[in-house]
């Protein structure tokens, strides 16, 4: 065993039990006493901006809101859902429904790849509990949408339309994320081409995005008329090179979901290398939490990132019920969902109601840097949904 794998079982072993001394029970009862706030706060903010719907973060110390088009717009009433499902109480349900109902113009939203992380977190998660024929709809809806961005030619799902001096074709490795409705909607249309298009895509990326160490690029650009790369680059990373962590958690929850849902063993493959790339890393801190990028140059001055660090202890959970090293991925799960318990939760009554604290959205332009943010709050109930599942010996899927 190389000297990092004796470290990473060591310090496995050590972290044993962490999750089964998270009191899920009491810490679902402080995320409803916060969302609680969160709601109060909401209509206050709304008093002042008419088109806000959803919390997307703070902003000079005041919860910011946004329209069902931001991509983070399905991430509150997916927590809604997730709070419903945690605690049984029938008023999340509620609240759920009518934040979700507000995300439905999205549908039709071609403009944008975010579909999934808008309408899967908000619609998909509704009908998963409640299967509500008409979130069926919606999400068959949205994922014929989403597939009108694909290009054939290059094999991929189109990302943004802003930038067009930067870029021909790009892909992000957050689009990766994304597939997820269009396996959503083929499952229940029989549609093969929507599964044709999100293997497409999760190929071509995995072709395309990922270094030999499995670190993965930000952007891929690509020429439409001849499939090939134009450049790798980066936008929200320190570098062109560096690994921006939460680009690495989109690539390991995207590859453990694109195993779910083919059964292909080189999409289990590619997430076992995602994670041992994450999880063997010498700037990976101890409680699990990552810096908002590996490489940032002041580390251990760098800021860190709660949403990567829940994105990646959600995929990882998953990743347990897949993989010979389940141990050793769920002992990770549990460390980092024990970190964030423990250290990063805001207080009950501030943060406007935010779960979490210390979060980085873009360092670069110094936006959202150590803030709440809705997706943080949203994976982190995720991953006390999926611990709280495997502790009672049920599937997660």
């Amino acid at each position: 065993m190389k000297k990092t794998g004796i470290i990473i079982a060591f310090v496995a072993s050590a972290l044993t039990g962490i999750a089964q001394r998270i009191n899920i029970p009491v810490t679902v009862k402080d995320a409803e006493k916060q969302t609680a706030v969160m709601l109060r706060e909401i209509r206050v903010a709304k008093e002042t901006d008419k088109k806000g719907l959803s919390p997307r973060t703070l902003e000079d110390g005041k919860l910011k809101l946004v329209a069902s088009r931001d991509w983070t717009s399905g991430f509150f009433p997916g927590e809604l859902w997730y709070l419903y499902e945690l605690s049984g109480n029938k008023k999340w349900e509620t609240a759920a429904r009518t934040f979700t109902a507000d995300i439905e113009q999205e549908k039709i939203n071609g403009t944008t790849h975010d579909m999934g992380f808008k309408v899967y977190c908000s619609f998909g998660n509704g009908y998963r509990l409640t299967k509500d024929p008409h979130y069926k709809e919606v999400i068959i809806q949205a994922a014929k949408t989403l597939s009108t961005r694909f290009n054939p030619t290059a094999g991929v799902l189109r990302s943004w339309d802003h930038s067009k001096n930067k870029w021909d074709f790009p892909v992000i490795i957050d689009n990766m994320m994304n597939l997820e409705l269009l396996f959503e909607a083929w499952k229940l249309t029989g549609d093969q081409s929507l599964y044709k298009i999100a293997v497409s895509h999760a190929d071509q990326t995995m072709k395309n995005h990922f270094r030999p160490d499995y670190s993965s690029y930000h952007v891929v650009d690509y020429d439409t008329v001849t499939g090939k790369i134009n450049k790798k680059t980066t936008h929200q990373g320190y570098a062109n090179e560096s690994a921006w962590s939460r680009g690495q958690s989109w690539g390991l929850y995207g590859y453990t979901m694109c195993y779910r849902e083919t059964k292909d063993a080189k999409y289990l493959k590619m997430a076992e290398h995602i994670a041992g790339f994450i999880l063997s890393h010498p700037h990976l801190p101890k409680d699990g939490v990552p810096y908002w990028d590996f490489n940032a140059p002041g580390i251990p001055d760098e800021p860190r990132d709660a949403s990567a660090a829940a994105v990646i202890a959600s995929a990882l959970y998953e990743l347990s019920t897949y993989s010979k090293n389940a141990k050793r991925y769920r002992a990770a799960a549990d460390q980092i969902v024990g970190s964030l318990t423990k250290n990063y939760r805001a207080p009950i009554g501030t943060a406007s109601g935010f779960l979490l604290l210390h979060s980085t959205g873009t360092k670069l332009t110094n936006t959202e840097v150590d803030e709440p943010l809705s997706y943080a709050d949203y994976y982190y109930l995720e991953a006390l949904q999926r611990l709280q599942q495997l502790q009672a010996g049920k599937k997660l899927f």
